[in-house]
């Protein structure tokens, strides 16, 4: 037996383990469904079945269609997860977008999109199904697509655990739809970014120890000698939110075949945790495995290499060593001790200057090149993102300070900061990075069309624009009226009355919303007719003259 072969039954041997691990899935969601003790279990475990049925028939039918053949050649990359995480990134985002364009009219015209009759489509229950959309479902593929993208070329090798980069892709869809569902039936722990129930936070515990897992492995075995940074900050995503989830999720459930917990922490230690998990959720999930997109598709793009990578390295300690302990800024006021809470607003004021760093080297990356701007619109949308990065880690310091948070907190004004860094950081490097990943995966030698990538930055631009100016306007005056006292003493504005005032600016956020929504269609149209391999729009409306022929003289 050869080398390579005993290779290849040895990483046969994934699929094998991975199909054992579907079975327990599929006998446990039965044994789960049979004894529920509520129907929102029943309903949860037999998402369950069907998933773990589905996968194991495709893996059989796999399996024997691949008997012939190589299944996990070592001389080639693993694209096709790769190319399935563009096209999960993509259906997320524009669901993910069109239910945050849903409440956004339900608190906009509540007379209009609230429909009592339909328990699962009221705000309560959709707002977390919009959050968890775009973060973790279009945000989390997008970062598993391009983290297994990213790591095979750095390393120059293959994804390691043979079968398990799949396992990690569809068990992250699971995850996705079994929470998803959950919001919409009304289970919830009521925690922000946090809402999954225990059995969902066990089964995303087993994929994202296998997403560690294959990582790693990947590395451990790469043919280049040195670790590009992109894979430090990709890494320190993986390593962190595993941390943070297993210990904001710690949990004791009522009934082992009920959806109800009840968490470990309780008073302010609950909330002290919480908001740890919440803005270090923000810190590494949204901010340090895009950066790692940053480090490398820029570059890729500009065809330069980073500005400086003794800046990167910088940035990468410094931001994950500050980062961790900026969670008590969104304490203020309340039982949390006061030292505890200083020493949030300290970190987050700290963190402004690695955050600037970061921005600082993605942009000079572009030194010499700038020109580019103007004719690569992809690469125009990925520096841009940058530079929404740099305003919300400036934006983001500025409200943690106690003196500014007792005007910004409980108001729109921190709903607009949130979006800046979400639409125009989070959104833009995203769609840039999928861009790039389908020209690239699908072997194009350039987009459909840039006129659409046009189209699609400033419409989507126009969008955060709109968003963010209502919502920083209607926050501030919000937070004006609810401090304004009479000469009696009493509060100037009753509740509703700061709602009221609130209608234009909300009208505003829904038609930005819109926007940003038409643009992500218009995107999804693009890089479909880009796959396809559709001729290019520039290459098709070309006009080539043909000289007529001369008769000879």
């Amino acid at each position: 037996m050869t080398t390579d072969t005993a290779r290849d039954e040895r990483l046969d041997g994934s699929t094998a383990i991975v199909g054992l691990v579907m079975l327990a899935v599929l006998i446990l969601g039965f044994a789960g469904a049979a004894n529920a003790a509520d129907g929102q279990f029943a309903a949860q475990a037999w998402t369950f079945v069907v998933a773990a049925a589905v996968g194991l028939g495709g893996l059989l039918f796999w399996h024997e269609g691949k008997t012939t053949e190589r299944r996990f050649d070592p001389k080639f990359y693993e694209e096709g997860v790769v190319k399935a995480g563009v096209i999960a990134t993509m259906f997320w985002g524009v669901a993910g977008f069109l239910v945050g364009l849903i409440i956004a009219l339900q608190l906009t015209w509540p007379s209009l999109f609230y429909f009592p009759e339909l328990g699962w489509t009221n705000f309560g229950r959709m707002r977390p199904l919009h959050t968890s959309a775009v973060i973790f479902a279009f945000g989390g593929n997008a970062l598993i697509a391009t983290s297994f993208y990213v790591v095979q070329r750095t390393c120059r090798t293959r994804l390691a655990g043979g079968m398990w980069p799949w396992f990690v892709f569809w068990g992250y869809q699971l995850f996705i739809a079994v929470a998803g569902t959950g919001y919409l039936m009304g289970i919830t722990q009521s925690k922000e970014y946090a809402e999954p129930e225990w059995y969902a936070d066990l089964w995303l515990t087993i994929v994202w120890v296998a997403y560690l897992g294959v990582f790693m492995a990947t590395i451990l075995r790469r043919k280049e000698p040195h670790i590009y940074v992109a894979n430090w900050f990709y890494l320190a995503f993986i390593v962190t939110i595993a941390l943070l989830h297993i210990v904001n999720n710690l949990s004791l459930p009522a009934t082992l075949t009920g959806s109800k917990s009840f968490a470990v922490f309780s008073g302010v230690q609950s909330a002290l945790i919480q908001w740890w998990y919440g803005h270090n959720a923000v810190g590494f999930f949204l901010t340090a495995g895009f950066l790692a997109i940053v480090y490398y598709f820029i570059p890729k793009r500009v065809e330069r290499p980073v500005w400086s990578y003794r800046l990167s390295i910088v940035h990468f300690w410094s931001l994950i060593f500050i980062y961790i302990w900026a969670g008590p800024h969104h304490l203020h006021y309340t039982a949390l001790p006061q030292w505890a809470q200083t020493l949030g607003m300290t970190f987050s004021i700290m963190l402004w200057m690695p955050s600037w760093g970061g921005m600082i080297n993605g942009m000079m990356t572009l030194s010499g090149a700038w020109d580019k701007l103007r004719t690569d619109p992809v690469l125009r949308m990925l520096i841009v993102s940058v530079a929404f990065y740099g305003m919300a880690t400036f934006e983001g310091p500025v409200m943690s300070v106690r003196e500014v948070n007792a005007l910004s907190h409980y108001t729109d004004w921190g709903i607009g900061h949130v979006h800046s860094g979400a639409l125009g950081w989070v959104g833009f490097v995203t769609f840039g990075a999928m861009y790039c990943l389908t020209q690239w995966l699908w072997k194009r030698p350039k987009l459909y069309s840039n006129a659409l990538v046009e189209w699609h930055f400033w419409i989507a631009t126009l969008g955060i624009v709109l968003y963010i100016c209502a919502m920083w306007v209607s926050g501030i005056m919000e937070g004006l009226m609810w401090r304004a006292y009479n000469e009696y003493g009493f509060l100037e504005y009753s509740f509703i009355e700061t709602v009221s005032a609130k209608h234009i600016e909300y009208i505003i956020r829904s038609a930005g919303g819109g926007l940003y929504l038409l643009g992500a269609v218009i995107m999804v149209y693009n890089l479909v007719r880009t796959a396809r391999g559709d001729v290019p729009v520039e290459d098709r409306n070309r006009i080539t003259a043909t000289p007529d022929l001369q008769p000879a003289e």
